[in-house]
């Protein structure tokens, strides 16, 4: 029996920076700063997880992959079959080197490349692949708002199983980037860098993330939700603000500064921390009650696990599933037809999936959405 190729790749500094707050790990300077704080090589433990689901069809695959740390280690790790490509690769490693990998795995006429990164190394593969190969994204990034993404790590398994063996059709999928260094001053550039064709099963794939119109009615519905919010905030409790225009129509009604991108902490009607990472909100709610004030991504639904890192599954736990508070004006939830969460804890992922959670909509108004 002959087996079926696969090309399969890790960017092994992909969401390196999310749980610091760095907002992308495109910068080598920040990712050297997060690797000595002993940040974990989070592309590495998401793609092992969609490699558990592949397993099922290991004997039947063969994975085309870079050396070591890009790829092949993890394969043999988990026994599969492999073809290491001949390629150097860098310490650490570079776009360069997945440009170039994905440029041997289109020579090898790999039928599919699955690869674990965030919006950067998709721009690399759109670079390296253009519309040659279809292209299949393992969520790992900070910043994962391309429509090339799996809704989970396993989900990509299991779509990569189905392309290969039921012969999906494939669609045209927005890539998506964000300017990084714009992003850490607060504003937020996206660009539609181009189209990659992507194996399509709505069920498994995500939306690219579609922007909150800027028009004024939604700007009045933000408000009503911020004075709702307002009206609900309790005295010396620890509010965690995520990311968000919806979240700094809070703070704007508070009469208070917020970090648009980042996460902030609010007690008593004032902010007592900004811009904060995963360890300062852990040290700044120990002992203390706190709840979270969050807002979905518009299409793609995610609660957690998009942009906002920093809200850990480690502080969610802290805080508790019953002390979130989830805002999204009319037009927002329009977009969604289901919440998600993609926290790298998929334990508490499936605690969440399937429960009801309560969504502030506008002034004293409130919808209710299951988590998928």
């Amino acid at each position: 029996m002959s087996l079926k190729l696969l090309g399969f790749l890790v960017n092994p500094i992909a969401g390196i920076g999310g749980k610091y707050g760095f907002k992308g790990s495109d910068d080598p300077e920040l990712v050297k700063v997060a690797l000595k704080r002993g940040a974990k090589l989070v592309s590495l433990e998401r793609a092992e997880r969609a490699l558990n689901v592949l397993s099922s069809v290991g004997s039947a695959i063969c994975l085309v992959c870079p050396p070591g740390i890009m790829g092949a280690a993890i394969a043999e790790k988990h026994g599969f079959h492999t073809h290491v490509l001949s390629l150097n690769i860098s310490e650490p490693t570079t776009p360069q080197d997945t440009i170039n990998a994905a440029r041997l795995m289109v020579e090898m006429d790999v039928p599919l490349i699955l690869y674990a990164g965030g919006d950067g190394t998709t721009v690399d593969l759109l670079k390296a692949v253009d519309k040659e190969v279809p292209i299949l994204g393992i969520p790992s990034g900070v910043k994962i708002w391309s429509a090339t993404f799996a809704t989970s790590p396993e989900s990509a398994g299991h779509l990569a199983i189905r392309f290969l063996w039921e012969e999906l059709s494939v669609r045209e999928a927005e890539v998506l980037d964000v300017d990084e260094d714009a992003f850490r001053q607060g504003k937020l550039l996206v660009k539609l860098k181009g189209y990659a064709l992507t194996p399509y099963e709505p069920t498994l794939l995500q939306g690219a993330k579609v922007m909150s119109p800027t028009v004024q009615d939604e700007r009045d519905d933000q408000y009503a939700i911020a004075k709702y919010v307002k009206e609900l905030l309790e005295p010396d409790v620890i509010y965690i603000l995520g990311p968000g225009s919806t979240c700094k129509a809070v703070a704007d009604v508070l009469g208070v500064e917020k970090t648009v991108l980042g996460v902030d902490l609010i007690e008593n009607g004032r902010v007592i921390a900004k811009d904060v990472d995963e360890e300062e909100i852990l040290r700044k709610i120990s002992g203390r009650p706190a709840k979270i004030i969050i807002s979905p991504i518009g299409r793609q639904g995610y609660i957690f696990g998009r942009g906002n890192q920093q809200i850990s599954s480690e502080v969610i736990k802290r805080v508790g599933l019953e002390n979130i508070i989830i805002v999204a004006t009319p037009y927002k939830l329009s977009t969604l037809p289901s919440l998600r969460v993609d926290t790298g804890d998929p334990e508490l992922d499936n605690q969440m999936k399937g429960r009801y959670f309560k969504i502030i909509t506008g002034y004293h108004q409130e919808a209710v959405k299951k988590i998928k």
